[in-house]
């Protein structure tokens, strides 16, 4: 019976100053992951239920690692040397290669032995004890987290993203002996900093999940972990606090952003209910909220009849107070001065339309070698006029939105909150009193702002938004400063995206070539210009759909097709998808590539096809299906509809496959030759109306 290795649970807990809370959550993970590697992995100390799970707090990185070994398994050493004819000379005395070989190995020459002509060299390596590997892995481990800038603290040398007071490494309930980070390991952890400020002992490993999880943790310290234990816990205080107070506060989920940068500030959450003069509630919603959830970490709240914001709202504190109403007063004070400064903004922004600010575009520069904003608004406004006629959309509002656009730049609001452009763009032109759709517009054009984000609903804002995206990608491409690599200061990567999310989810027919050239009309070597940046929209649309999973053969085949309207490439590409799952599609797939290579051997598919000439009954068959498909598959065609046309393209198997067996197409007979490349040639065509199959991968 095989005797089980010992193995024991082991803790890291590094403990430090506040850490960055955006980057808690993924350099705990990281730092979990790293020790995993290096001690399963590389060290060998791993068994079947070992597990890695990693926590955090404001101040601390920890990670439990069960059933690690306690000790290395026994090994053995094996290494090739020289060759035999290398290492021995024609006397059979050992040259230098084989005296080299057995110095490198430690041992005497005598020791060696040979293993497929060459010497080998073989030694037991005892395993070494966890205890002695562990403190270095730590050490390897945190030098690999992704660390943007570290720092130093103290006299030490020691670098780290925040100084570090305490180390906790315990392997069962044994101290390792070591120095992480410059600080002696031990077993002694901290609770929270003023409600449990003295030292925790660590009898063992396993007892740091009852200490630090929990609202009963003795610690008062409430750890997070991949389990999102504590954003969970905020959930629950929040919506207590918010239905307490009447009201309801939105977008509680784990992964909300505001939720993770709370709980990375926090180690005993306690959540209380403030609230502000109703006077405020004129502002803008946006301006109200964005002071609140970004500059204050607060949760607004909203009247759950009418989900209108309502003058409370619920914040998170790090302390559970005797006077919590001096805590809320605190709170709703810091928030004062800053509403003050919005409404001042929002009423004097207000005194100015945003007509009146469009001379002032000219003196913003908006790139040196394109102009100002200025001359973005006039270039943008053309273009988008363009694009909203072809879409359905009128010119007019196109135009205007155009002018409008950036205007709201130029605003005290968005100097303060810069994040909210387009939003007040939008708020400042309904109170001037332009048309719905042209605000809408102006809000709309920046959309969407990041991956998965909503896209504009208006064929106005459609119009603008990819027009504004395009001169923005054209002309940083005409001005030399396309991206390389890492560096893409203009975000055109982004904004590549955005235009395609639009033309193929909005399902907009637009020939993306045409616009570009029309971006570009104004720039010398246009046509140079213009494929690079057709080329930058085609790698942007692989990346589009690579993140949904799509095969990278069966964009290819569509790419070949050189289709430059992104909707149209959108429906071939899913008319070849529905196609690929058809019982058919392989031998079909397989068809085309043969019949390609075929085509380039010949060197083309000679005259024009004749009927008449046909010989077997293969090739009889075989035209006729190819006739009657045409037929078929032509008001599909012309509807844009490429499943259906693919999918009755599908019946050529059969034909295909028996004109294969029975047909010898490069017979010496030059006139049946050139007749049956011409009969290929038909039906190479058929397929690539859609996409090119015989770039697909047949398995």
């Amino acid at each position: 019976m095989t005797r089980q290795p010992d193995t024991r649970e082991l803790l890291v807990e590094i403990g430090t100053e506040e850490l960055p809370p955006h980057a808690l959550a993924p350099l705990a993970q990281s730092f979990a992951d790293n020790l995993h590697e290096l001690l399963v992995d590389k060290l060998m100390l791993g068994e079947a239920g070992t597990v890695a799970t990693a926590f955090h707090s404001p101040r601390r990185l920890a990670v439990l690692i069960t059933a690690l070994r306690v000790q290395q398994p026994d090994r053995h050493v094996e290494r090739l040397g020289p060759a035999l004819t290398a290492a021995y000379g024609p006397d059979g005395k050992p040259g230098k290669a084989a005296e080299g070989f057995a110095r490198s190995c430690g041992v005497p020459l005598a020791e060696l032995g040979e293993r497929d002509g060459k010497l080998f060299y073989q030694a037991p390596v005892p395993g070494r004890p966890a205890a002695e590997l562990i403190a270095d892995a730590v050490n390897d481990a945190l030098a690999k987290l992704p660390i943007p800038k570290r720092m130093r603290w103290g006299a030490g040398d020691a670098q780290f993203v925040r100084p570090v007071h305490w180390v906790v490494l315990l392997f069962g309930r044994d101290v390792i002996p070591g120095t992480v980070l410059g600080v002696t390991a031990d077993r002694f952890s901290r609770g929270h900093r003023y409600l449990h400020p003295d030292p925790i002992k660590l009898n063992a490993a396993g007892d740091y999940e009852h200490l630090f999880s929990g609202s009963q943790a003795a610690s008062r310290v409430q750890v997070d972990a991949a389990d999102a234990r504590l954003r969970k816990r905020i959930i629950e205080l929040v919506r207590a606090q918010a239905e307490q107070a009447g009201g309801e506060a939105r977008e509680l989920t784990q992964d909300s952003a505001l939720i993770t940068e709370v709980a990375g500030l926090v180690e005993w959450p306690v959540a209380l209910t403030g609230s502000f003069d109703p006077g405020f509630l004129t502002l803008p919603e946006e301006v109200l909220s964005i002071t609140l959830q970004h500059h204050q970490r607060y949760f607004p709240l909203r009247d759950p009849a009418s989900g209108k914001l309502l003058p409370k709202f619920v914040f998170v504190s790090n302390i559970e107070s005797r006077q919590p109403a001096e805590v809320v007063r605190g709170n709703e004070r810091v928030i004062v001065p800053r509403l003050t400064d919005a409404m001042f903004f929002w009423e004097r922004d207000c005194a100015v339309t945003l007509a009146s600010r469009i001379p002032e575009l000219d003196q913003v520069t908006f790139q040196k070698q394109l102009g100002s904003y200025g001359d973005k608004a006039r270039r943008v406004a053309v273009l988008a006029a363009t694009i909203a006629k072809q879409i359905g959309g009128e010119a007019a509002p196109a135009t205007r939105a155009a002018a409008l656009a950036k205007c709201d730049l130029l605003s005290n609001l968005v100097g303060e909150f810069p994040e909210l452009q387009g939003v007040m763009g939008k708020y400042f032109a309904l109170h001037d009193g332009e048309p719905a759709e042209v605000a809408q517009a102006i809000e709309e054009h920046y959309l969407p702002r990041f991956a998965g984000d909503r896209l504009p609903a208006t064929r106005t804002g459609q119009a603008l938004a990819i027009a504004d995206k395009l001169d923005t990608v054209a002309g940083i491409f005409a001005a030399g400063q396309a991206p390389t690599g890492d560096k893409d200061p203009f975000a055109l990567r982004r904004q590549a995206l955005g235009v395609l999310r639009i033309m193929i989810e909005c399902g907009l027919e637009l020939d993306l070539s045409e616009l570009v050239r029309a971006a570009l009309a104004d720039r010398p070597q246009q046509q140079g210009q213009l494929l690079a940046v057709l080329n930058f929209f085609m790698e942007r649309l692989r990346a589009y759909y690579q993140e949904q999973g799509v095969r990278r053969d069966v964009f290819e085949a569509v790419l070949a097709r050189e289709v430059t309207r992104p909707a149209e490439f959108h429906r071939r590409l899913t008319g070849t998808q529905a196609f690929m799952q058809l019982a058919e599609a392989a031998n079909l797939a397989a068809a085309n590539k043969r019949i390609g290579n075929i085509l380039q051997q010949a060197g083309g598919a000679g005259t024009t096809l004749d009927p008449a000439l046909f010989e077997t009954s293969a090739e009889i068959s075989l035209y006729a299906a190819i006739t009657r498909l045409r037929a078929e598959t032509r008001p599909f065609l012309e509807q844009g509809d490429y499943t259906a046309v693919l999918t009755r393209l599908a019946a050529l198997r059969a034909p295909v496959d028996a004109f294969f067996e029975k047909v010898m197409v490069m017979t010496d007979d030059a006139v049946q030759r050139s007749n049956r490349l011409a009969l290929l040639a038909e039906l190479q065509a058929m397929f690539l109306q859609v996409a090119d199959l015989s770039r697909i991968q047949v398995e």
